[in-house]
């Protein structure tokens, strides 16, 4: 192993949550007149802190979105996450190695702190992610493509920048993880390989995952 910290992704990395929060997404701001496709959706706003939808939103149309706008959104996403979410297939044998080489793994996400809470207690995740491995944008004010966060895990899990290798499947992640000085690689299951461009591999299947680390650069 040539890194001495993984830093995961969460929604579509870690829990298979994309699909289903861009759905609501998509549905709740055509609800409220700006429509939305789930393509749309997932494009412009898969692996972005909500900053980012009200911004756009406002961009484009010059309204701004409702003050509930978050907690209406977050209630149906969970209730959703409660009903359907499962973990990312192969993720937790990725763990279960990380774990068993004594490789250091945490989150970085740009979901809320909660967001990533019911997840992980949905799936079973959670025993695998204490508090003191999770990270949210929540905590550093500015979302990916912002290396901000991916920084901060690492000074907080206590290694340099150059030793942490990112794990996204979204273009605003690797922009993120390569602006903060970090090896990424790009899962493909839900974003083509073209759209993560930075990223110095590429795989489809998690099971993957532990053979790219180990590989020598």
């Amino acid at each position: 192993m040539r890194y001495d910290l993984v830093i995961f992704d969460n929604d579509g990395v870690l829990v298979d949550s994309e699909v289903l929060s861009n759905t609501l997404l998509a549905g709740y701001l055509t609800e409220l007149g700006h429509p939305t496709t789930l393509e749309e959706s997932i494009r412009d706003y898969m692996g972005s802190a909500m900053h980012r939808v009200h911004d756009l939103v406002f961009e484009r149309s010059g309204r701004r979105l409702p003050e509930e706008f978050d907690q209406v959104f977050h209630a149906r996403v969970f209730a959703a996450f409660e009903r359907e979410l499962q973990a990312v297939d192969g993720v937790v044998e990725v763990l279960e190695k990380l774990s068993a080489d004594g490789v250091a793994y945490c989150v970085g996400s740009s979901g809320s702190h909660e967001r990533i809470r019911v997840g992980h207690r949905k799936t079973g995740l959670d025993r695998w992610f204490e508090a003191g491995r999770v990270f949210s944008a929540q905590d550093v004010g500015r979302g990916k493509p912002a290396p901000d966060l991916f920084l901060y895990a690492a000074e907080r899990m206590g290694v340099a920048p150059e030793r942490c290798v990112v794990v996204e499947d979204s273009p605003l992640g690797v922009r993120a993880a390569r602006a903060a000085g970090m090896d990424v690689y790009g899962f493909t299951a839900m974003t083509p390989a073209e759209r993560l461009e930075g990223a110095i591999g590429l795989f489809s299947d998690m099971r993957e995952l532990p053979v790219l680390l180990a590989e020598k650069s």
